[in-house]
C-alpha cells in the first residue's frame, strides 16, 4: 500500500486518456486485480477499447493502467450515458482518480447532449454508492434509484437485484459553473 502523502504527490502524475484496442488485455488485468468486480472476456474489454474508446476512459500512471471506466451514451435515450464498470488498482486508491475520470468522460465532445448518468449498483456495493453520491455532489446533482434487472426475475436467483442509479445533471452552463 502507498502512503496517502505519495498518493497526494501522484495525483498529477495520472494521465487520462482514450483507449485503444491493444489496452484491451491489460484492462482485463486491470478488472480481473479489482475484486470483487464483474470479471468480462477479455475480447470484451477490446471490443470497449475499439468500438466505444470515446466514451471509454483509461488512467495511468507511468504508463501502468491504474484506472478504467467503461461507458456509452444510451442509443435510444442520447441525453443518458450508461457507467458500465469501473476500476481502481489498489496502488491508485485514494486519489479520487474514479470521480476525476467520469468528470473527464462528460467533458468529452459526445457528451455534449447528456444530462443524466446512468449505472447499476447492488445494495451491498458501499464502494460504488459512495462514488456516485459523492459524485452527485460535486456535480450538484440529483440521484434517484430503484430496482431494475431483479434477483429472479432476471438472473434466475444467482445474483443481487442490479438497482439502476440516475444521476440527473444540472444544465451544462451550470455544469460548467460546477466544475
Amino acid at each position: 500500500m502507498h502512503d496517502i502523502h505519495q498518493n497526494k504527490d501522484r495525483h498529477a502524475d495520472v494521465r487520462f486518456r482514450k483507449p485503444d484496442a491493444e489496452d484491451g488485455a491489460a484492462i482485463w488485468e486491470l478488472i480481473a486485480a479489482c475484486k470483487p468486480l464483474d470479471e468480462n472476456s477479455m475480447y470484451c474489454n477490446l471490443i470497449q477499447c475499439d468500438h466505444f474508446r470515446d466514451t471509454c476512459i483509461l488512467a495511468e500512471i507511468d504508463g501502468t493502467p491504474v484506472g478504467w471506466i467503461s461507458g456509452y451514451v444510451m442509443p435510444r435515450d442520447p441525453e443518458s450515458f450508461f457507467v458500465w464498470q469501473v476500476a481502481v488498482s489498489e496502488k491508485a486508491r485514494g486519489l479520487g482518480l474514479a470521480k476525476r475520470m467520469l468528470e473527464q468522460l462528460l467533458s468529452r465532445e459526445n457528451c455534449d447532449d447528456v444530462s443524466r448518468i446512468q449505472t447499476t449498483i447492488t445494495k451491498d456495493n458501499d464502494a460504488s454508492w459512495a462514488l456516485f453520491r459523492s459524485f452527485a455532489d460535486a456535480q450538484d446533482g440529483e440521484l434517484d434509484h430503484e430496482a431494475h434487472f431483479e434477483k429472479e426475475a432476471h438472473f434466475q436467483g444467482e445474483q443481487d437485484t442490479e438497482h439502476m442509479v440516475t444521476i440527473r445533471l444540472p444544465e451544462s452552463d451550470e455544469l460548467d459553473a460546477v466544475a
